[in-house]
């Protein structure tokens, strides 16, 4: 693990708000000259703290704005279960977020669809996968925050 400076931290930030920048502006913005900025960049993606650069396209105009939050609770709890399990949701694009949970729900997806009959579709290719005996669909009325970026403060203390 690196330890990270401001230098580091002002530029991770630079590349969440925009990776497209170019590395003129990223330099000039943090205080260094293109080439120690560069650097500095390519230390990042090596030691993985930039796992990869993206586009972050509009759900809306490409007809996927429905979010809905599937929460599964189950009475299977092995290892081969949650493996049937992850392979079945894993090649599904719809479900972008999947996550083991503590508290009362044991899952918790979240997927995105162009309306209520392609969430069916959905559900209906999920358990054609595997048997799940607790679910709930949450649809979300209305998108408050949604962020990609990641707090850099936590890492500004260690």
């Amino acid at each position: 693990m690196l330890k990270l400076d401001a230098f580091d931290l002002r530029i991770l930030a630079l590349l969440q708000e925009d990776a497209s920048k170019p590395l003129a502006e990223i330099a000039d913005a943090v205080g260094l000259s293109t080439t120690p900025c560069w650097r500095r960049i390519q230390k990042l993606e090596a030691a993985g703290y930039i796992k990869q650069r993206v586009a972050l396209l509009d759900r809306d105009k490409l007809r996927a704005g429905v979010t809905v939050f599937i929460a599964v609770k189950t009475a299977r709890h092995s290892m081969e279960w949650l493996e049937r399990f992850h392979a079945a949701v894993h090649d599904l694009p719809e479900i972008v977020d999947f996550y083991r949970m503590s508290g009362d729900i044991d899952y918790l997806l979240k997927a995105y669809v162009c309306d209520i009959a392609a969430y069916d579709a959905l559900y209906k290719k999920l358990i054609a996968r595997i048997e799940l005996s607790d679910v709930t669909s949450m649809f979300a009325m209305e998108e408050l925050k949604s962020t990609t970026a990641i707090p850099l403060g936590f890492a500004a203390e260690g």
